[in-house]
């Protein structure tokens, strides 16, 4: 798997918790002191998450 194949997997991963849990992007990112913007960004594969994003995602 590869970094683009890796992000995309990452994403849907977190689309699906979200999803699970009945959140908006803004719901998950108020939980997780995420930008909204970031959080549907980090879904669709976009953007490279660093691990501090990661542990803030988590804590939400």
């Amino acid at each position: 798997m590869d970094r683009i194949e890796f992000r995309i997997a990452f994403g849907k991963r977190i689309e699906k918790f979200r999803k699970e849990l009945g959140l908006s992007y803004r719901e998950l990112a108020q939980k997780c002191d995420v930008d909204h913007s970031n959080i549907s960004k980090i879904e669709k594969g976009e953007v490279d998450v660093r691990i501090s994003t990661i542990q803030e995602l988590a804590k939400g």
